[in-house]
């Protein structure tokens, strides 16, 4: 059993703060005025800070301190958020993700240069440190004036009983709660068990504590922010005049909670009444029980171990093939129920093992609000980032590979679509640019498109560029989506300047190679003066499929189930009479059909009674002639090898139960050959 280090658990959730922090800030940009975001933020960089410094990260903690007092001074009024205060923030995280990573490199002065461009940001300087009590005696008047302008509170706390092996220091607590002000802290360790039955590593001592502050409720409720969810709170505010009656409060700060714990008992008459504000009830019958509750609502698994049980999982499935082949050629009927019973168990683990896998695309949008803010800032151009079907979900592979071509594909938009705002507003547009990123399942793939609203493809320009490359002869005759796709050829870049965003030409070059890779195809749009579109359509899925399995001649394909419409029979006569067309008509429509033992050249007679699998991607069909129809069957994608990486007609390979490879046909590629077939028929005829 391997244990969890506890810095790379660290740095997992300081990755998930920092999301949370730069979210929150983009946000902001949008609603300077918005304090409940404000507040967000703070709370999450005083997150940052205090689990930094828990951990060790102490760079991080110390240089993490600055942008807290700087939202700070923004949630007491002291200064206004503004938009440059988003941006030093925002610049000043990405250097805390450098000291998360890499705490012991040498950062130069970025440091130093990010907090003068904040100390900016904020008017020039920071929040002064809190002033040192006084330790004078002053008059009695003066002290019951300053004591009505304070909040005397109660507050009583414990902690689990494993939260000092998780890191969490209950004195690190107790030193911030005296930060804020005069408090008196006693220990209650009436919980503690008797020393042969004591662990060391185990916390069982309660607190007790008094605070006399300026400061209000939420800044309590900041020392606890970290552990909160885990631990039982109290917190009630007490009269402050019936204290200050009763007995005045104690000038000097309790050292330490043992000296608190020694202190003579309070009289009866000088005990306070209290007035309950908020009060989480403690329940110390069972708080084992409570916190592992909690942590069962949610279990951490690095993705390697998906990974890995993915792969068993397909194993399992070729094995359960070769069983069902089994048991299908023998005539034992108990064999043949304990197969259709593992069949059924190795389907229903594949498919929770897909749910395992699938991550909405939202995690993979999120990214691109920071990289529209920060292209804005730099193009000059008023952008507003759209987001759609962010529920839609796809495999965490195939999240992680479309990451750097949607990266591509935003900046294309961005740099070559939008126009700058001057030149929108001539053209009767609003100033601001619209890009729009949206998601959807058709079928077993899942197209993920970027649009904007800005200039369109000059198609001359691309022709211009083509031609004067040497990727098309001058005057070649086009199709409009043979034209446009020419852009995702290595080298081609219609910029007139080589800048940050662009003018490489290698950015589209990127995409299309990964997204051919993931076995999909990039579809655009184009109209002059109103914007482009380029669709990804990529699989779901790159582990296990539900397949059609077919013969050919002697061979055996699979077709991917998600996108087969439905199977027709072709007899002799009709395959007759469609020779010279390869037309069926299919519920007054015209569908083009390929005829796969012509294209796979097997060199055999086909068969008395074909079948047409009608399969379709988005809105095109296509027929597929095979010989026979075997079944369904589960299939395990395996990838081919590098000597058929350029066999576009396939998308990968599988193992079938006798041990012998099927081929899975690559079904966009076939729509698309289907398609060019109907079209040169139809300029033919």
């Amino acid at each position: 059993m391997s244990t969890l280090d506890p810095v790379a658990v660290f740095r997992t959730e300081a990755a998930e703060c920092l999301e949370a922090i730069e979210a929150g800030l983009l946000d902001l940009t949008h609603q300077l005025d918005n304090k409940d975001l404000v507040d967000a933020v703070f709370r999450g960089l005083h997150t940052l800070k205090g689990s930094g410094a828990m951990f060790g990260f102490e760079a991080l903690a110390a240089f993490t301190h600055h942008c807290e007092t700087a939202f700070d001074r923004v949630r007491k009024g002291e200064v206004a958020a503004t938009s440059e205060l988003v941006a030093a923030v925002l610049a000043a995280q990405d250097h805390m993700r450098a000291l998360v990573d890499q705490p012991d490199a040498d950062h130069g002065d970025i440091g130093h240069k990010l907090l003068t461009q904040l100390q900016a940001a904020v008017g020039g300087r920071e929040a002064a440190p809190a002033a040192a009590p006084a330790a004078v005696s002053v008059p009695a008047a003066a002290r019951d004036a300053a004591a009505k302008k304070k909040n005397s509170w109660r507050i009583r706390f414990s902690l689990p009983a494993n939260s000092m092996a998780n890191g969490t220091n209950p004195l690190g607590l107790l030193d911030e709660l005296r930060d804020l002000g005069e408090c008196a802290v006693r220990a209650n360790t009436s919980a503690i068990p008797p020393l042969d039955e004591l662990t060391p590593t185990e916390l069982h001592i309660s607190w007790d504590v008094t605070l006399t502050s300026e400061q209000d409720r939420s800044a309590i409720d900041d020392v606890f922010i970290f552990v909160l969810d885990d631990m039982d709170l109290s917190v009630e505010e007490i009269d402050v005049s019936a204290a200050v009656t009763a007995a005045p409060v104690e000038e000097k700060v309790a050292p330490a909670p043992v000296a608190a714990a020694s202190a003579a008992p309070v009289p009866p008459a000088a005990v306070p009444e209290f007035r309950p504000v908020e009060a989480v009830p403690a329940k110390r019958e069972a708080p084992a029980a409570v916190s592992q509750a909690k942590a069962a609502e949610n279990v951490r698994v690095p993705a390697e171990r998906l990974d890995e049980l993915m792969d068993r999982v397909g194993e399992l499935v070729i094995a359960q093939s070769r069983l069902s082949q089994l048991a299908s050629a023998s005539a034992d009927i108990a064999l043949r129920s304990v197969s259709e019973e593992i069949e059924r168990l190795s389907g229903e683990l594949r498919d929770t093992m897909m749910v395992l896998r699938m991550v909405p695309v939202a995690t993979l949008f999120s990214r691109f609000r920071r990289l529209v803010h920060d292209l804005a800032r730099e193009t000059g151009k008023v952008i507003e980032l759209v987001t759609e079907g962010e529920s839609t979900e796809v495999d965490k592979t195939v999240i992680e590979r479309l990451a750097d071509p949607l990266v591509h594909l935003v900046r294309n938009s961005i740099d070559h679509g939008l126009e700058t705002p001057a030149d929108r507003l001539a053209s009767g547009k609003s100033e601001a640019g619209t890009v729009t990123l949206s998601a959807r399942q058709a079928g077993g793939e899942v197209i993920i498109s970027i649009k904007d609203d800005g200039r369109g493809i000059n198609r001359e320009r691309v022709r211009a560029k083509a031609e004067s490359s040497g990727l098309i002869q001058p005057g070649q005759p086009l199709s409009d989506s043979e034209l446009l796709q020419l852009i995702f050829a290595p080298g081609f870049s219609t910029a007139a300047a080589i800048t940050n965003l662009s003018g490489r030409g290698v950015g589209m070059d990127v995409v299309k190679k990964t997204v051919e890779a993931l076995r999909g195809a990039i579809d655009i749009v184009s109209v002059p003066g109103q914007g482009s579109e380029v669709s990804l359509r990529i699989p779901l899925t790159l582990a296990i499929i539900d397949g059609l399995l077919v013969r050919v001649g002697a061979g055996r394909y699979v077709i991917p189930l998600s996108a087969v419409e439905e199977c027709l029979e072709l007899s002799l006569e009709e395959d007759l009479r469609s020779r010279g067309r390869s037309f069926i008509s299919l519920r007054d429509s015209l569908v083009p059909f390929l005829r796969l033992r012509d294209l796979f050249r097997t060199g055999t007679k086909p068969d008395v009674h074909q079948k047409v699998v009608v399969i379709s991607t988005g809105t095109e069909r296509v027929g597929l002639v095979v010989d026979q129809i075997i079944g369904d069957h589960q299939t395990v994608i395996k990838s081919m090898s590098k000597l058929h990486n350029n066999v576009a007609t396939f998308s990968g390979a599988t193992i079938l139960g006798d041990g012998s490879v099927a081929l899975i046909l690559d079904v966009g590629h076939l729509v698309a050959a289907g398609q060019q077939q109907e079209a040169q028929l139809r300029v033919a005829g």
